[in-house]
C-alpha cells in the first residue's frame, strides 16, 4: 500500500513533465563527429554548423574549449522544443544550466523542451563518450529578447 501511495503521484508527475506545451520555436540538432548542425525548422533555409573555436583563434573574452563559431540564438521567455539526432555515433546534447540532457542516436529523433527566463549565454558539451574528441563538441546558446530575435531571424 505504501508503494502505491508513492507510485501514483510519481507517475502523474512524470507524465506532466513529459508534456510539451505548444512550443514557439523548434530547433533540430544533429550530432556529427566533431561538431553540431542546427536547423530552425519553423523558418525556411536557416541552418548552420557549429564548430569549436580553435585555441589559436580565441579572443580575450572567449572560453577555451567552450566557445563556438556559430551560437544558437533563441528568444527568452519562450517555450523551445529541441529535436536531437545523430549522423554517426551516439552523442548527448547537454546544457547543465538549463537542466537539459538528451541523447542523439542515429536513426532516432528524441525531443525535449526548455524555457529560458533570462538573457545570457548558456554553455554545454557533448556528455556521451562518442569518441576521442567528444569533449571538443561544445554547445553555446545565446538567449536574447524576442524583439531582437525577430530582427536576427529576418536577416
Amino acid at each position: 500500500i505504501i508503494l502505491l501511495f508513492i507510485a501514483f503521484p510519481s507517475l502523474r508527475l512524470l507524465y506532466l513533465l513529459d508534456e510539451i506545451n505548444e512550443p514557439l520555436i523548434t530547433l533540430k540538432t544533429i550530432g556529427h563527429q566533431w561538431y553540431w548542425s542546427y536547423e530552425y525548422s519553423d523558418f525556411m533555409n536557416i541552418e548552420f554548423d557549429s564548430y569549436m573555436i580553435p585555441t589559436n583563434d580565441l579572443n580575450l573574452n572567449n572560453f577555451r574549449l567552450l566557445d563556438v563559431d556559430n551560437r544558437i540564438i533563441l528568444p527568452m521567455n519562450s517555450q523551445i522544443r529541441i529535436l536531437v539526432t545523430a549522423a554517426d555515433v551516439i552523442h548527448s546534447w547537454t546544457i547543465p544550466a538549463l537542466g537539459v540532457k538528451i541523447d542523439g542516436t542515429p536513426g532516432r529523433l528524441n525531443q525535449t523542451n526548455f524555457f529560458m527566463n533570462r538573457p545570457g549565454l548558456f554553455y554545454g558539451q557533448c556528455s556521451e563518450i562518442c569518441g576521442a574528441n567528444h569533449s571538443f563538441m561544445p554547445i553555446v546558446i545565446e538567449s536574447i529578447p524576442t524583439n531582437f530575435f525577430i530582427k536576427w531571424i529576418m536577416n
